[in-house]
């Protein structure tokens, strides 16, 4: 019997549901789930602002969801670096990235070490971004 482990990669800032139903959708697909959080450092590189929520706090929130078996704090911008350390067999990327270069190039570097990559579909009226905007609206307005 095979086990097959998944790897959920995001930062996790303000969770909502959109990242509910990703690790509950990656869960159903694996048998064994972990969530790659990132770090504040590898965040603000990858989307020019910190999170909101630090670190150690969105690991524990992260952790503590059922659907996860393990939470990881993803520190390198290379999945497949990332891969040598987890040893994962499939990993799971919002539909956002698919048909996009660096989903193209997320298959073919994986593709190499037999990694399977799907994509869920995107909650697009629910993201940290959008909840982000919101804020500071509130913010600005108080």
């Amino acid at each position: 019997m095979t086990h097959r482990v998944g790897y959920a990669p995001g930062v996790y800032d303000l969770f909502h549901v959109g990242h509910l139903n990703i690790l509950r959708h990656a869960r159903s697909q694996c048998d064994y789930l972990v969530a790659g959080v990132v770090s504040d450092e590898m965040a603000l590189q990858a989307k020019g602002k910190a999170p909101v929520i630090p670190l150690t706090e969105r690991l524990e929130i992260v952790r503590s969801v059922r659907f996860v078996d393990a939470a990881f704090v993803e520190t390198v911008p290379d999945k497949l670096e990332t891969w040598q350390q987890v040893r994962f067999d499939v990993i799971f990327k919002g539909d956002d990235w698919r048909g996009t270069s660096k989903g193209d190039k997320l298959e073919r570097d994986f593709a190499t070490v037999g990694v399977e990559v799907i994509y869920f579909p995107y909650t697009v009226h629910t993201s940290s971004t959008l909840l982000r905007q919101a804020l500071d609206g509130l913010a600005n307005s108080a």
